[in-house]
């Protein structure tokens, strides 16, 4: 096997797959931006859910907002939904684990605010749940999806915004969906700062 080689070809596939998102996600990642914006300076929040490195993406997009991501501002009010072990734990133990966004997104979301749902199949029951709950509690839905969008893209609203990567690949959708993460916290940031460039 030649290791250098394999390494170079998933450089390449990388890039490759960001470039043929662009036409696909760049309207829709500026449409979601202005849908947290919007909720931001209502006094909303963003919760941010999903499982394994979709649940580690939405730690990362709650630590960009409430911290920093390349501009000094004050903290954004974001929520990662899958950091509290005591809830997540307690809820899949009396409910079932597809009721820990669910619950959490019932208790805490407002009308006004947006959940961030990350699903790298578009198939998660979790998220799934979650999303239903948003609806329920009229928040907007922003879906990070891949793979032809599974039951989310059926389950979304005209007011929601979809951003579906075109690949079959999960290490390519999760490299994606990491790229539209940080477009997503530099588009709110220029926004709120006035930032021309």
């Amino acid at each position: 096997m030649d290791l250098i080689s394999r390494i170079s070809q998933h450089f390449t596939d990388s890039a490759q797959t960001k470039l043929d998102a662009i036409e696909m996600l760049a309207a829709p990642i500026a449409g979601a931006t202005e849908l947290m914006v919007g909720a931001l300076i209502n006094n909303g929040k963003i919760l941010a859910c999903g499982n394994g490195g979709s649940a580690a993406d939405a730690q990362h997009f709650a630590a960009e907002l409430v911290g920093r991501f390349e501009m000094e501002r004050q903290g954004l009010a974001a929520i990662a939904l899958t950091t509290d072990s005591s809830i997540m734990t307690a809820v899949a133990n009396d409910y079932g684990y597809n009721a820990v966004f669910e619950k959490q997104v019932r208790a805490l979301g407002q009308p006004g605010d947006v959940l961030l749902a990350i699903s790298t199949s578009g198939n998660s029951p979790s998220v799934i749940e979650a999303i239903r709950a948003a609806h329920d509690n009229d928040l907007h839905v922003i879906a990070l999806t891949g793979k032809g969008g599974g039951e989310i893209g059926a389950l979304l609203r005209d007011s929601d915004v979809h951003l579906c990567v075109p690949s079959d690949r999960t290490a390519r959708i999760q490299e994606v969906h990491l790229l539209a993460i940080h477009c997503l916290c530099d588009g709110i940031d220029c926004l709120l700062l006035g930032v021309e460039e």
